[in-house]
């Protein structure tokens, strides 16, 4: 009679996972031909994209969700084809690094932190937000701290916060956060033109804790 309690508790536990399980499509910012901003020390922002994204596929699989991996292999040239590719996910998470504005790089090291842009154009907004900002929250449990420079129509690019306390800003036009397809965000991990910041980010155990964190509010806010 325990045995066949125990066996019936496994397969409502069973149930209980799958249900939860959901299918998060990673999209590996940039192409090899179009490789992103150039780091501090010379290395394309898309190889920090991709370090990181399959970082984060495996700490989603480790949760028990399905990954679909978008532009890892570097060949992906068009926006709008990524959130089409992405089609019947649950999220589409673009994995990004950071840049200053031009006439900041000489003082780059003044700016680092992670942030988050969706788009008000997304039919699906209200859950884009609500992952963002569980993503963001996990980050500063992490100990990671938000960039908030983008808001500054001078030193950032006038980005209006969406919630201000967890990084995440809204970026109407951004292709592939205002796609009608699927909930979708972008993520910029860190400023790589700042080079204590770029080496922090070039670290595995960094970039492991930034896709614990960003797995770790995906699943927060999909279940």
């Amino acid at each position: 009679m325990h045995a066949i309690a125990a066996g019936a508790c496994a397969v409502l536990l069973c149930g209980v996972c799958h249900a939860q399980a959901r299918e998060i499509a990673v999209d590996v910012g940039h192409y090899l031909d179009r490789p992103g901003v150039i780091s501090a020390g010379g290395i394309p922002e898309f190889e920090f994209n991709r370090r990181l994204a399959l970082q984060v596929r495996d700490a989603l699989e480790r949760r028990g969700h399905r990954v679909r991996m978008i532009g890892e292999r570097g060949d992906m040239r068009e926006l709008a084809a990524r959130p089409r590719a992405a089609a019947g996910a649950d999220l589409f998470v673009s994995i990004h690094h950071d840049s200053v504005r031009e006439r900041y790089l000489p003082v780059a090291h003044e700016f680092s932190g992670y942030s988050l842009f969706v788009s008000r154009q997304n039919p699906h907004l209200e859950r884009g937000l609500a992952c963002a900002s569980a993503i963001g929250s996990a980050m500063r449990a992490a100990g990671f701290a938000p960039s908030l420079y983008h808001a500054d129509p001078e030193r950032g690019g006038n980005r209006p916060f969406a919630d201000r306390d967890n990084g995440v800003h809204f970026y109407d036009n951004l292709a592939v956060a205002r796609t009608e397809v699927l909930p979708a965000l972008l993520f910029e991990a860190g400023v790589i033109v700042n080079r204590e910041e770029e080496v922090r980010l070039a670290r595995p155990e960094t970039q492991q804790a930034i896709a614990a964190a960003i797995a770790e509010g995906v699943t927060r806010c999909l279940n």
